[in-house]
C-alpha cells in the first residue's frame, strides 16, 4: 500500500497576511464556512443579505464592519420569491449607499435546490466554478435537503460537501439555520437545531436573538476573538431598509492570532508552554501550533525545554 505524503511542519505553507485574514473584518473570516443562526423572524435573512451586499459592493456590513475583500456573490433564497429578494437587496443597497444596478449579486432562480442529491451538488459546483464568487449564501438549511438534521451521520456528508466546495473554489459559505424552540438561554451554537456537527463545522458563526424591538448579535470565530450582544435594529429610511448596528464606535482592527501570541510572549517574564499560550490567547491548540512554528522559523521566538520565549 502506498504511504501517505508528509512534510515537515516548518515547510507547511505560511498563513495569509493579516489584511487577508478577513472577508468582513471582525464579522466573517476570509474563505470561512459558517452559520447565521437564530429563532424565526429575528432577521437572519436580512443579515445574510447584508453580508452579500457588503461583499458585492465593498461597503461596510451593517454600516460598521469594513469589507476587506469584495467580489461576486452567489445567493440561493429558498423561502423568498424573486420580488422579495430584489426588494430586500435594493433596500440594503440603498442603506449602504451603493448602486443596486451594478451590484455583483447573482441569484440562483431554480425553485428547489437539494444538496443531498449528487446531481444537484454537481450543478452547484459547476455554478460556483463558473462564477468564482467570494461568497456563497444558502438560505435556509432546512430547505436544502431531506435528511434528518439530528443525525450526525446524515448531516456530516452535506457539510463535508460544502467544505469541499469552499476549499476547491476558495469561496466563503454562509448557511442560514434555525435555532431550537425554547433554547433562548443557551449559547448560540448550542441552541442550533439538529446535530452538534453544525456548530462544530463553522469557522465564523453569527447568532441573532430578539430583545424587544432590538436584536442581539453574537459573533464567534474559530481563530479570532468574537463579540457578544451587539445591538441591531431594522431601520427604515425609504428606500433604505436594513439592519444597523446601534450606538457603536467604528470597529477597530482585531489583532491576528500571531500578533496576540507575540504580545503574550513579549509580556511574559518566563518561557510559556503551548498550553499556557493557548489559554491566554483563547484560540485552538492547532492554531497556536501553527503560529509558533512560524515564529520559530522567522527567528522571532525561541523554543527551550521550559517553553517558548520572545527574542528581544
Amino acid at each position: 500500500m502506498k504511504a501517505l505524503p508528509t512534510t515537515r511542519a516548518a515547510q507547511l505553507a505560511m498563513p495569509q497576511r493579516d489584511e487577508e485574514t478577513w472577508l468582513i473584518e471582525g464579522l466573517w473570516s476570509a474563505q470561512a464556512v459558517g452559520i447565521i443562526g437564530g429563532e424565526p423572524k429575528c432577521g437572519k435573512s436580512f443579515l445574510a443579505l447584508d453580508l452579500a451586499v457588503s461583499v458585492a459592493s465593498g461597503t461596510p456590513c451593517l454600516r460598521h464592519f469594513a469589507t476587506r475583500q469584495c467580489g461576486p456573490v452567489l445567493l440561493f433564497a429558498a423561502e423568498d420569491g424573486p420580488h422579495t429578494v430584489r426588494q430586500r437587496l435594493e433596500g440594503i443597497t440603498a442603506a449602504a449607499g451603493a448602486d443596486f444596478h451594478s451590484l455583483d449579486v447573482h441569484v440562483i432562480t431554480v425553485p428547489t435546490l437539494r444538496l443531498d442529491h449528487p446531481e444537484q451538488q454537481r450543478a452547484l459546483h459547476a455554478t460556483v466554478a463558473g462564477l468564482k464568487p467570494k461568497l456563497l449564501v444558502l438560505d435556509p438549511l432546512v430547505r436544502l435537503h431531506g435528511i434528518d438534521e439530528n443525525l450526525a451521520a446524515e448531516v456530516a456528508p452535506l457539510l463535508g460537501y460544502l467544505r469541499s466546495l469552499q476549499r476547491s473554489h476558495r469561496t466563503a459559505v454562509v448557511l442560514v439555520h434555525h435555532a431550537r424552540k425554547g433554547a433562548a438561554h443557551e449559547r448560540g451554537g448550542q441552541a442550533l437545531r439538529g446535530s452538534s456537527e453544525l456548530h462544530a463545522w463553522g469557522d465564523s458563526n453569527l447568532y441573532l436573538r430578539r430583545n424587544g424591538p432590538h436584536l442581539n448579535l453574537s459573533i464567534e470565530h474559530r481563530a479570532a476573538p468574537g463579540a457578544d450582544r451587539l445591538q441591531l435594529m431594522l431601520k427604515a429610511n425609504p428606500p433604505a431598509l436594513a439592519l444597523e448596528l446601534m450606538n457603536q464606535q467604528p470597529a477597530e482592527s482585531q489583532p491576528s492570532a500571531r500578533q496576540r501570541i507575540e504580545q503574550i510572549l513579549a509580556q511574559a517574564k518566563a518561557p510559556l508552554s503551548q498550553r499556557q499560550l493557548r489559554d491566554a490567547a483563547r484560540i485552538r491548540t492547532s492554531h497556536v501550533t501553527e503560529v509558533l512554528v512560524q515564529l520559530v522559523a522567522a527567528g522571532r521566538v525561541t523554543r527551550s525545554p521550559d517553553g517558548y520565549s520572545i527574542n528581544r
